[in-house]
């Protein structure tokens, strides 16, 4: 062709249209996508000439490095989009649909993402948004409380292959450097009186733009770039987690899971302010956890105390 593509653009709105779905028809076919140097190119014809172009060929870039990042861990079946407002919502429509066992949204950011309690849990760019689906098998079902602590020390793990040490704040929050880096929250999908799915909701703190303002906090936050002391590739960081997750959920069912939790469980040993749900903050020891998933505690006078939901404060 003798024309430029910039000339085509100029002239054919036709062809225009046939540059981007070339780019972009990938995106809804799950990883099947063009090669990076084939994007470059393209980029390199039609940067300037439409903004939204631009933003939707750095966003194809990503997905063949999510693609890349998923595919040595056999997930295949993967939704990714720049902005949603829950991916644990969008997860739990795609269960309902009939998405498969290790499904997974993922989010660059979240307006309506949900914590604990109905509280609001804002993904902002920079960090890691993400809904797991999983199909709990018979043996799973009798072990729900520890799908939470799977994600959390998904993450643990998934730091300390990064030389960090992070810990489990029980029940759902990931702590680095004593300061809440990530959140999980689990919701089911039923089917009549049968647990169809689990949708593991997670966000973690990835980059220091990820990290919400103070006044939004219930708890000290940071970022694993923070603590780091360097940007970090959140793909990277993703692969990890779900590699841990994959390994210890073959661990579910077994005590050594128990053991894992235990081992790296926030405040293990010490006394911490607590507010069990329904009641009054109170000062325990903080001792482990049971094979029931609930916090086995010691209050001051020496008894001991078992709670199945409640919060650790602030000191």
């Amino acid at each position: 062709m003798s024309r430029t593509l910039r000339e085509n653009y100029k002239e054919d709105g036709d062809h225009r249209r046939y540059l981007i779905s070339i780019l972009f028809k990938s995106i809804k076919s799950n990883g099947k996508i063009l090669g990076t140097r084939r994007v470059m190119l393209l980029r390199k014809e039609l940067t300037g000439l439409d903004y939204n172009l631009e933003i939707k060929m750095n966003m194809t870039i990503e997905i063949e490095k999510l693609a890349a990042a998923l595919k040595p861990l056999g997930l295949n079946t993967w939704r990714y989009l720049p902005s949603v407002g829950s991916t644990n919502d969008l997860a739990l429509d795609w269960a309902h649909a009939g998405a498969p066992d290790w499904a997974v949204v993922l989010a660059d950011t979240q307006t309506a993402g949900r914590g604990r309690d109905k509280r609001v849990w804002l993904s902002r760019p920079g960090s890691l948004a993400l809904s797991l689906i999983l199909r709990p098998s018979h043996c799973e079902i009798e072990h729900l409380a520890r799908f939470t602590a799977l994600a959390g020390l998904g993450v643990v793990h998934a730091l300390g292959e990064f030389g960090l040490q992070a810990k489990v704040k029980w029940p759902n929050d990931v702590l680095l450097a004593g300061k809440k880096v990530a959140g999980v929250l689990v919701e089911s999908e039923w089917m009549d009186e049968s647990l169809a799915a689990l949708i593991i909701g997670l966000g973690v703190n990835v980059t220091k733009t990820s990290q919400p303002e103070a006044a939004q906090l219930r708890y000290p936050a940071t970022s694993v770039e923070a603590v780091y002391g360097q940007p970090i590739d959140r793909w990277a960081l993703l692969t990890e987690i779900l590699r841990a997750m994959q390994k210890l959920r073959v661990r579910l069912h077994d005590q050594i899971f128990i053991q894992v939790w235990n081992q790296h469980l926030a405040f293990r040993g010490e006394e911490v302010r607590f507010y069990p749900t329904g009641g009054e903050v109170i000062d325990v020891r903080l001792l482990g956890v049971n094979a029931q998933g609930g916090l086995m505690s010691e209050l001051l006078d020496g008894t001991d105390r078992e709670f199945l939901s409640g919060e650790i404060l602030m000191a």
